[in-house]
């Protein structure tokens, strides 16, 4: 039995950004020298049944909030030249490039100007699916205008009765998409985090798509470098550059060929397109919505590490984890971190920051704490100053949220849920009512 905290307390000072677990601990995360004594064996998870692992560096996952230690996070308002960021120009004509520009060149990588085009055209159309509720659409995308080379697949229901373009929601997806008779139900789906309840979403107005993800990139140690990377991969050159694209850029470049498409179907509302994604695809969405403005609105689930979670929080999964078990996912550059969190020169609340002042829901679960979900509102908290530079509403608390609780009256939202790793019909419920409030035009 997993023991779940039932609301966080947050000590935080805005001001300098400072934020504290309990007692000030090492201005470094502790434990992060490789040593070539021999290490007691860890098992596999603690006595809540929280995964426990033994990084490369050395250091071995924490829950202990007395261990996390102090820490200090970068200022998203102010320059790197030590300036303020006073007003919402300064923050999107120099700030927010700045941030950017970090991201793409230390931690999930650039795309390449070689990166090949998208082709996408319908290639079957179902006018009464779901029993007459949907208008179904098959999508298919091949790279380059090549009708030979890998196909990427996009599932499209529409609502069947609708008078004018839609907002969509686009889901990137583990494992495949939902067929036309797919179940409205969680219970009859494979995986908890995969299709929403598309009943619910059409009933809501929305459109709901699918796409599988590794049908940009592939996602292993050995099956990652395959498709779109591999394709813009210069002559002679066996790997990109140091600064270029990991898996997690190529999945969000993919996204953004998805709305490409979207731009020219009549039936979609190309202007209010939602992505969604779990887990990596939590932080593919993230970079994705951060990179291209076009995305009216970002969900994030359980993204937890180098995702929606403080990275200088030591709690959970780390960066040190990150590099060593998924260094495909990210730039070459991201290596030099480990052991060296503090040295990042961003963190979670400035890849939320550059989504503002669109609207960010983010989820995570009392049986999740790998991907610690205290870490994942601390973000949104710190990314706060940015959407109110803005003039919009930040998450609207600065201690967390009873259990079950979602915070939605802002342009952030926050769902603790109680469960797993996962996706739950709570979160959906909890989501559709946050995206009616920034999806649907103003009455």
């Amino acid at each position: 039995m997993k023991i779940a905290i039932p609301f966080f307390h947050v000590t935080a000072i805005l001001g300098s950004l400072t934020l504290a677990g309990a007692p000030a601990g090492a201005a470094e995360p502790a434990s992060t020298t490789t040593t070539n004594q021999t290490q007691p064996a860890l098992t596999r998870t603690d006595a809540n049944g929280n995964p426990l692992r033994r990084a490369p560096t050395g250091h071995v996952s924490n829950y202990d909030e007395a261990k996390v230690g102090s820490y200090t996070l970068p200022d998203p308002l102010v320059l790197q030249n030590g300036k303020p960021v006073r007003n919402a120009n300064t923050w999107l004509k120099q700030r927010r490039p700045e941030i950017l520009k970090l991201y793409e060149t230390e931690i999930y990588g650039r795309v390449p100007a070689s990166a090949p085009t998208v082709t996408f055209k319908v290639t079957e159309t179902d006018t009464n699916a779901l029993d007459g509720a949907a208008v179904r659409k098959e999508i298919t995308g091949h790279f380059g205008g090549q009708p030979d080379s890998p196909a990427v697949h996009v599932h499209l229901f529409l609502p069947a009765k609708a008078a004018a373009p839609v907002p969509v929601l686009l889901h990137l997806t583990f494992s495949g998409n939902p067929p036309a008779s797919v179940s409205t139900t969680n219970s009859s789906r494979p995986r908890p985090s995969e299709a929403g309840p598309i009943a619910d979403i059409l009933a809501h107005g929305y459109g709901y798509a699918t796409l599988r993800y590794t049908e940009f990139e592939g996602d292993s140690r050995t099956n990652n470098l395959t498709i779109v990377r591999a394709m813009a991969l210069a002559r002679g050159q066996t790997a990109p550059a140091a600064d270029e694209w990991g898996t997690v850029s190529a999945w969000a470049w993919g996204a953004s060929r998805v709305l490409d498409y979207f731009t020219t179907d009549r039936a979609v509302d190309a202007k209010r397109v939602a992505l969604i994604g779990h887990s990596r695809l939590g932080k593919t969405v993230l970079w994705a919505g951060a990179r291209d403005p076009r995305f009216a609105l970002v969900f994030s689930s359980c993204a937890g590490e180098m995702g929606s979670a403080l990275a200088r929080r030591d709690y959970g999964e780390t960066v040190d984890d990150m590099a060593a078990s998924f260094p495909w996912q990210f730039a070459g550059n991201f290596q030099k971190y480990a052991g060296h969190w503090n040295d990042l020169p961003v963190d979670a609340h400035l890849i939320i920051a550059l989504n503002a002042p669109r609207p960010v829901f983010i989820t995570g679960g009392t049986q999740d704490q790998w991907a610690d979900p205290k870490g994942e509102f601390l973000a949104e908290v710190a990314a706060g100053p940015v959407y109110r530079l803005l003039g919009k509403k930040d998450l609207g608390a600065s201690d967390g949220p009873p259990l079950d609780t979602p915070l939605i009256t802002g342009d952030l939202g926050f769902h603790y849920h109680t469960g797993g790793h996962a996706m739950t019909a709570s979160d959906w419920k909890a989501f559709l009512d946050f995206a009616d409030r920034h999806l649907k035009p103003a009455r």
